[in-house]
Order: structure tokens, then C-alpha cells, then sequence
């Protein structure tokens, strides 16, 4: 093993004091010369091993394969070009018949052990074989990578996030005394050309591509680095025409519910088959919104609010219902508080309209309490006053007993008018009650989706702007 040792070395020594062979007629080095270049594949290609590598690095962001919220990872697909020297594969272009290029296989070459530091998974993309070689000894690969990197995702604004993924290009065992990166273009070039691809790529947009180098310290050895910035920024036309519009249809259509007449059953049955249709709706477009465990998108918050909010409207619904519709209640008196309250204060402030032949209870008081008939005055009149101013002219037509039973059945009939417009009267008054109670509802859930859009508008702009 040791003499294998020192027989590369003296081959080592001897090549880098010669360039690469050319034999006469022959394009290119000889393969002799190139052979005895591949028995130092183990080897850093440095004539001395204290000086340090250079690579270069450049990618292009070709496609956003897939972001994986829940999994906090990003799936791209780049075209990744490396640069470095090697010193053992010089030759003079002029001794080779003018060949300056030349490709050779990348595994009989040293190459550096270049790695994305939040790689989380193989790289399944199609290898790239071979390199080429300039008479100078700069070698150029070039390859694709499918990278599955892992990344913060912030999904608050969702649909309208911005995402900013990091790429750490590094080597993996070689500290900074054997290899050393930098950048092969300028950042700004990097985004250009990613943009001119990136452009037409489904759901995702590219912002910008920023970067730096720096030095990764751990322990007493240091590592040399580049840190990638990927701003990528989602497409939400899907999500506004799928997700938003649909679900402010329906909050639209439970406000226009409220137009229906209070007093029918029929507004509490719509307002429950649009609470089924939304919940409906939800599960449909589960699966469109992401899910993390660290916490919840605004749409989705946006979503249960929706749905708190209907749930809302049906309990005002419900409350308005029990007010016109009790048995008991409705044929009881208004109580004195809920009349100033309801009917003279919370009336006034909504500006409620009072029907033509009803008058606000501020004014009802000082009208006579008109609670009979205009029937029934004259036949009660008739009925007290028959027997007093003609007591003779029923004697002989019929006896006594008969008379006093028609003037109880009069008395009965005029009783029970008299319940049945007592009732109507207070069935009136009960439901003016329901129908004030019910305007101020309605304008308190007008305040409460119109409070609720602003802020969610507020906080989606404000957003934005920010990144």
C-alpha cells in the first residue's frame, strides 16, 4: 500500500511537470497521458495540496414541482452548472491540432462533494455522465437536479403568500482550507435566467433570487458556503375563483334571506339548507386549502367565521320565530319595559317604519281606546234596551224564558268578538315587536360581515405589501 502510495505521488509529480502528450496526427491528448490522469481520481487535483480548490456554482430554477405544506417542503427542479480547476489536465492547443475542448467521464474525474444542505431526499433526476475539459484545465459540469428541500412555509395568507426558500451550497467533508465556492454568475443574472423559465410554470411566479457567501463554523473546522434566497410567489386566481367567490355567494344569498317575511317558517328552513350547502362546500375544498401543525391559514379562519356568522343568523331567525310564533306569549300583554325599550327607543334608532294604520306607541296614548266593535255598541245597546222600552211588545209574541236565552247568546257572540279583537290587537303588538327586534338584527349582521371583510381585506393587503 505505501509503495502504491509513493508510486502516485511520483506520477503526480511527474505530470505536473509535464503537460498532457500529443501524438502527431492525432486530435487531443494521447489516452496514455490521460490515463495516467485517471490513476489520480482519489486525489485532489492540486500540484500543491495547500492550496484550495475553487468551485464555482450557478444554477437555473427551471419548474416548481410541488410545495408540500403539512410536510414543510419544497420540490424544485434546477439546472445546476459547476465549475473548478484541474490542474493534471493541461495541454497546448497548438501541439493537439487546435483542440481547446475535450469531454471525459465524470467518474474517472476528482470531483468536489457539492451538496444542498437542506436536501431531504435522493435525487432521482436523469445523471449527466460526462464533463468537458478546456485546454487550461477548467472543467465544466453541467446536470439537473431534481431538489426536495425542506422549507419554512408561512401559510398565513394563503392564497396571496410569498415564500422564500433557502439553497446552502457547500461541500460536505472539505473544509475551507480544500475547497472554496463562489458564485460562477452574478445573482441578479442567476434570477433573470430562472425567470425567463419560471415564468409559465403553473402555480408559482418567481420574485427574485438573492444570495451571499459565508463561512459555516463548526467546532474548530470552518466550511465554505453559498446561501441561496428562492422568492417564489403563488398564482391565487384558482383559489379566489374556486374558494373565495363561491363562498361569498352564499354569504350574499343568507343576507338577501333576511328580506324574507319574518313571521314565515320558511326563512329558518332556507337559512338551514344554506348552512348544509356551505358545510357541503367545505368538504368539497378541503383538500385545495393547506394544513400545518403550525398554524392555520387566514382563508381557513375566513371560512369557519363564514360559517359561525350563518349560524348566527339562524339563532336571530330562531329568537324572531319564538317572539311571533308563541302560543303563550302572544296572548299576553307587552311588557311595559319591552314597549319603551323595543317599540319607542330601539325603533327610533333604527328608523323603523310603522304601518299607516298603526301608530307608535309615544302616540297611542293619547288616543281613546277604541277596543269594541262599531257593531258591538249597537247591538249591546239593542240587547239592554229591548226589554226596557218595548217590555210589552214581546209579551205576546214570545214568553220571557226565550227572551232572556236570545240576550245571553247576543252577550256571548259579543264576547267572543270582543276576545278575538283583543287578541288581534295584541298578536299586532307582538309582532311589531318581532319585526323591530329583527331590523336591528339584521343591521347588527350587516356591521359585524361588513367589519369582518375590512379586516380580512386589511390584513391580506397589508400582507403583501410587506413581502
Amino acid at each position: 500500500m505505501t509503495l502504491r502510495l509513493l508510486c502516485l505521488l511520483f506520477i503526480s509529480v511527474s505530470v505536473s511537470e509535464t503537460k498532457l502528450q500529443c501524438a502527431e496526427g492525432q486530435s487531443g491528448p494521447t489516452h496514455e497521458s490521460m490515463n495516467s490522469v485517471f490513476d489520480l481520481q482519489s486525489f485532489r487535483p492540486v500540484v500543491n495540496l495547500s492550496n484550495p480548490t475553487i468551485a464555482n456554482i450557478s444554477f437555473t430554477l427551471y419548474a416548481v414541482l410541488g410545495v408540500n405544506e403539512k410536510a414543510q417542503i419544497l420540490t424544485t427542479f434546477l439546472w445546476l452548472r459547476l465549475y473548478w480547476h484541474h490542474e493534471f489536465l493541461i495541454w497546448d492547443p497548438d501541439e493537439c491540432d487546435g483542440v481547446t475542448r475535450i469531454s471525459l467521464p465524470v467518474k474517472q474525474l476528482w470531483s468536489p462533494d457539492i451538496i444542498v444542505y437542506e436536501f431531504v431526499d435522493d435525487d432521482v433526476s436523469q445523471a449527466c455522465p460526462f464533463v468537458y475539459v478546456n485546454h487550461t484545465g477548467h472543467i465544466r459540469w453541467d446536470r439537473m437536479l431534481r431538489l426536495v428541500s425542506a422549507c419554512n412555509l408561512e401559510i398565513f395568507s394563503f392564497p396571496f403568500d410569498i415564500q422564500n426558500c433557502t439553497f446552502t451550497f457547500g461541500s460536505y467533508m472539505h473544509t475551507i482550507r480544500d475547497v472554496r465556492v463562489s458564485p460562477a454568475l452574478t445573482f441578479e443574472e442567476m434570477s433573470v435566467n430562472s425567470k425567463r423559465y419560471l415564468e409559465a410554470s403553473g402555480e408559482w411566479e418567481l420574485v427574485d433570487i438573492l444570495g451571499e457567501t459565508s463561512i459555516l463554523q463548526f467546532g474548530i473546522d470552518e466550511w465554505d458556503i453559498i446561501t441561496f434566497w428562492v422568492v417564489i410567489k403563488r398564482r391565487p386566481v384558482l383559489y379566489v375563483v374556486n374558494l373565495l367567490i363561491p363562498s361569498s355567494f352564499l354569504m350574499i344569498i343568507d343576507i338577501l334571506s333576511f328580506y324574507l317575511p319574518p313571521h314565515s317558517v320558511d326563512r329558518a328552513s332556507f337559512k338551514m339548507t344554506l348552512i348544509l350547502g356551505y358545510t357541503v362546500f367545505l368538504l368539497i375544498m378541503n383538500d385545495l386549502l393547506p394544513s400545518t401543525a403550525n398554524g392555520t391559514p387566514i382563508i381557513g379562519i375566513y371560512f369557519s367565521v363564514c360559517l359561525a356568522l350563518m349560524v348566527i343568523s339562524l339563532l336571530e331567525t330562531v329568537i324572531i320565530t319564538n317572539v311571533l310564533h308563541h302560543n303563550n306569549m302572544k296572548y299576553k300583554e307587552v311588557p311595559k319595559w319591552v314597549e319603551t325599550v323595543v317599540l319607542k327607543h330601539i325603533a327610533r334608532l333604527i328608523c323603523y317604519r310603522w304601518p299607516q294604520d298603526v301608530a307608535p306607541p309615544a302616540k297611542e296614548e293619547d288616543k281613546p281606546n277604541n277596543l269594541n266593535l262599531t257593531s258591538i255598541p249597537s247591538e249591546t245597546q239593542t240587547e239592554n234596551n229591548v226589554p226596557a222600552t218595548h217590555p210589552g211588545a214581546y209579551a205576546g209574541l214570545s214568553s220571557p224564558p226565550e227572551l232572556q236565552q236570545i240576550c245571553q247568546y247576543v252577550g256571548d257572540l259579543r264576547s267572543h268578538l270582543h276576545s278575538l279583537q283583543r287578541e288581534g290587537e295584541l298578536q299586532d303588538r307582538w309582532c311589531h315587536v318581532g319585526y323591530v327586534l329583527d331590523y336591528l338584527l339584521f343591521r347588527i349582521y350587516l356591521l359585524l360581515i361588513s367589519c369582518y371583510a375590512m379586516v380580512i381585506i386589511c390584513m391580506w393587503c397589508i400582507w403583501i405589501s410587506q413581502d
